[in-house]
């Protein structure tokens, strides 16, 4: 008898292990997966510093779109060590 629970307790093991992955599994897919933001809107704009990084962003109107590509210009000529203060839009367009 002793001999037979050995044999089992391992299968038992595997058994519970697979249940909890699929268990995992099922309620990862179950997770709602949003877009991400700017994916439906039509407008775009683009701004470029003097030396450094621009920024592109999208915005459902035109205006939203150069503020968004302003701000993202000034953050990335920041990090980048280039001139943020020198930013300003190329580009504006929308679809």
């Amino acid at each position: 008898m002793i001999g037979l629970q050995r044999c089992r307790s391992p299968l038992w093991a595997w058994l519970t292990l697979v249940a909890i992955s699929l268990t995992l599994i099922s309620g990862c897919s179950n997770r709602k997966h949003y877009p991400p933001s700017g994916v439906g809107d039509s407008c775009y704009a683009k701004a470029l510093p003097t030396v450094g990084e621009g920024g592109l962003a999208w915005g459902s109107s035109l205006n939203m779109a150069r503020q968004k590509s302003l701000n993202n210009c000034i953050r990335y000529a920041g990090r980048s060590g280039g001139t943020p203060n020198t930013c300003h839009v190329v580009l504006a367009k929308c679809k």
